[in-house]
């Protein structure tokens, strides 16, 4: 098996060297494609322009692995013989080791092809960065029939031996939101002749950050954060229009529900107070990371037989993860693997972030233990039905 890692992480590594952009991970598809067919894999038509999804064995339960194959816009650091290529792009989430990993799985996957019976759908997913390419998946039809499905993310704060897998909530669900102000000019010694939009749109904030102090239980977990405010050109104009922008993030749907509906009430009020206009714009953002509780402890108890992997405990994470869309439609577990341990290794999206290639005794492991799981399990309900 050694010789099958060093293997990986030599594709890693290129994929690493060869990173694309979400939308633009063309090379990246080809790339697997031609991984997939040399070892016999069919890979499936599909409207997806980047990305693929592939299949080994037939008929039914079907049974869905997941990986993201995009990259980040950012100037990798690292300083790593095998760093980027494409200026300003870098692996900086680690989704070079999620792909390589699916790739490895698949291999030993068709390989015991003939051991199992039912469906194992191979997912090369785009554009998970831009929270666009799950929903790209789901309409291409070819989840419909899919019992499960799993995926991972790795975690740079456990240790490449490390597997953390638990139910409920386990990444935050993200609203992104813009607030468009618009008022009515004047000169700033006259300010009773316009509507002041600055005045405005710090209330909206100031009004805004009660939300969580006074709204949420403080069992719940729930981020309001403004990240970006821009309005007016000069010093002694009030001006018509401004805007701030940034993210609601929560854990539980009823929460993020709640946070929403009094994120607006609290803006249009402070707006109509000072008789300004203003519209909300929401971005497609997706849901909680939410682990069905059945398999997730199926599959964790089934992780207990994977050698050498210690099974953690793991903080769920504020970011947020489009494989919640697959969970909205199909019973889904999503894992943390460890990808470093370092004390004070750089988390992701960091532009020095580094995987240990120690972690594919894991990942693939764990991908593949799950599906054969998986296939099993279903096929049982499957025959009593």
């Amino acid at each position: 098996m050694e010789r099958f890692y060093e293997k990986l992480k030599g594709i890693r590594q290129y994929l690493h060297q060869h990173p694309e952009l979400s939308g633009q991970e063309f090379e990246t598809t080809a790339f697997l494609r031609e991984e997939l067919e040399k070892l016999n894999i069919k890979v499936l038509d599909s409207s997806l322009e980047t990305g693929l999804i592939a299949e080994i064995g037939s008929g039914q339960p079907v049974i869905a692995l997941r990986a993201d194959i995009d990259a980040l816009p950012i100037i990798e650091k690292t300083g790593l013989p095998y760093a980027s290529q494409n200026q300003g792009v870098m692996h900086a989430c680690g989704h070079d080791f999620h792909q390589t990993s699916l790739l490895g799985a698949a291999e030993l996957l068709k390989a015991r092809e003939e051991e199992f019976s039912g469906c194992v759908r191979l997912i090369f997913q785009p554009a998970e960065e831009t929270s666009q390419g799950a929903r790209a998946v789901l309409e291409t039809g070819l989840l419909d029939d899919v019992l499960a499905i799993v995926g991972f993310h790795n975690m740079p704060q456990l240790k490449p031996n490390q597997l953390a897998l638990s139910p409920g909530g386990v990444m935050a669900g993200v609203e992104k939101f813009k607030v468009l102000v618009e008022g009515t000019s004047s000169h700033a010694a006259r300010p009773d002749l316009g509507v002041d939009t600055i005045l405005s749109l710090t209330s909206m904030i100031q009004n805004l950050q009660a939300l969580l102090a006074r709204t949420v239980s403080p069992f719940e977990s729930a981020v309001l954060s403004v990240t970006h405010i821009e309005a007016g050109a000069t010093w002694n104009v009030l001006p018509q229009t401004g805007f701030f922008e940034g993210t609601i993030r929560s854990f539980n749907p009823e929460v993020g529900s709640k946070l929403k509906r009094d994120f607006i009430r609290i803006v249009e009020n402070t707006a109509a107070n000072f008789a300004a206009q203003v519209e909300i714009e929401w971005d497609q953002t997706p849901p909680v990371t939410y682990n069905h509780t059945e398999l997730s402890q199926l599959l964790r108890e089934n992780a207990h037989q994977l050698e050498g992997v210690e099974l953690v405990e793991a903080s769920p994470s504020m970011a947020g993860e489009d494989f919640a869309f697959y969970q909205e439609k199909i019973p889904g577990v999503f894992a943390f693997i460890g990808s470093n341990g370092a004390a004070a290794a750089p988390d992701l999206h960091h532009d020095r972030m580094t995987i240990d290639d120690e972690a594919f005794k894991v990942s693939v492991p764990f991908y593949l233990q799950s599906a054969l799981f998986l296939l099993g399990h279903y096929k049982d309900r499957l025959s009593k039905s």
